[in-house]
């Protein structure tokens, strides 16, 4: 098999802990702060104010990266030493499971554009000081990803770009000037594909259009877009039926990705399902991905037991045999899968 691309996902400024989950409690001062472990010890990052007044704060949520990039560009030198060392500590857990590309984002941040680049640039400098591994530059909007390009030395090798689309064929400009490789996304110029078809046919176009660029197939990783099995059942064969012809279409030198974690979102023992619908991937020519190498470990994955009770449920339900996924939720009630 060929070799998996892990891209990290984790250090994105949409990631949340919930308030009242074991991620978040008070430090020694009693001031409440986000909780991690670093070589065995328990440490604190504070919750600043001014992240108290967002949002997701208000409905029960710590957007734990959101509050590490806030304090790294607006607090003190305390809040900036705390944020440096959370980074820091998710940095290195990443790269020990795995992780090939760190995928960074900062497009929650706020809807004023110079902050979202201030913050991306803060972000890769902070990141490259003590990664081993290349970023992987995501956002929606291409000045911010040319802002992170700019501030990458690349010391690590080269970036990645996380995305093109027919929407803005324009981000292959950048893919060039710096000799990045990139994520390429099978959404249309109007919105996100329906079925397999649409899938191949808009990855198809793009592919076609990055040729001109002349980007080495290498250098491409094609996303033919993950969405939720609990939203419609034939989510998953959309995505499983895309990936077969895509790899009969471009051959083996192009990569296939995703995000693949998305296809369970919403449903209990995520990792049973990420870890059953990344197998079935794979078998179909999948052979890189944005998830978290903590948690989703392709080695393990690829020596899941196909006739347990687990592997048949979930299987079905990605497959499509599951309406609303009710067997799979009940099987989950029934207490038949072990805790992960």
């Amino acid at each position: 098999m060929k070799r998996f691309t892990v891209i990290g996902e984790n250090i994105h400024t949409t990631r949340v802990l919930r308030l009242n989950g074991k991620r978040v409690g008070e430090n020694e001062e009693g001031v409440q702060s986000v909780k991690y472990s670093s070589a065995g010890n328990t440490k604190f990052m504070t919750i600043p104010d001014e992240m108290k007044k967002t949002q997701p704060y208000q409905q029960g949520q710590a957007k734990h990266f959101m509050i590490a990039v806030w304090k790294g560009l607006f607090g003190d030198s305390q809040d900036q030493e705390e944020s440096v060392d959370y980074i820091k500590n998710e940095i290195k857990r990443q790269e020990d499971a795995g992780a090939n590309f760190l995928d960074l984002n900062v497009d929650e941040m706020s809807h004023k554009l110079d902050i979202q680049i201030n913050s991306m640039k803060w972000l890769v400098s902070t990141v490259e000081e003590f990664s081993s591994v290349p970023p992987s530059i995501d956002s929606s909007n291409s000045e911010i990803i040319k802002a992170g390009l700019d501030q990458y030395t690349g010391s690590q090798g080269r970036p990645m770009i996380n995305s093109v689309a027919l929407e803005r064929v324009e981000t292959f400009d950048l893919v060039k000037e710096f000799n990045a490789n990139v994520i390429v996304t099978g959404a249309s110029e109007d919105g996100m594909p329906s079925n397999s078809e649409e899938r191949v046919s808009n990855i198809n176009k793009i592919v076609d259009i990055s040729k001109k660029y002349n980007i080495d197939f290498a250098d491409i990783h094609l996303d033919p877009l993950v969405f939720p099995i609990s939203v419609a059942p034939e989510y998953g064969a959309h995505f499983f039926d895309a990936v077969e012809k895509i790899r009969q279409l471009f051959g083996d030198e192009i990569n296939i990705s995703g995000g693949l974690s998305n296809v369970s979102f919403g449903l209990p023992r995520r990792k049973l399902v990420n870890d059953v619908f990344i197998y079935i991937c794979l078998q179909r020519g999948l052979d890189s991905g944005i998830i978290d190498p903590l948690q989703l470990k392709i080695n393990d994955i690829l020596t899941l037991d196909e006739n347990s009770d687990d592997f048949k449920i979930a299987e079905n339900m990605l497959m499509g045999r599951d309406d609303f996924c009710m067997n799979y939720i009940n099987y989950c009630r029934e207490g038949q899968i072990d805790k992960n």
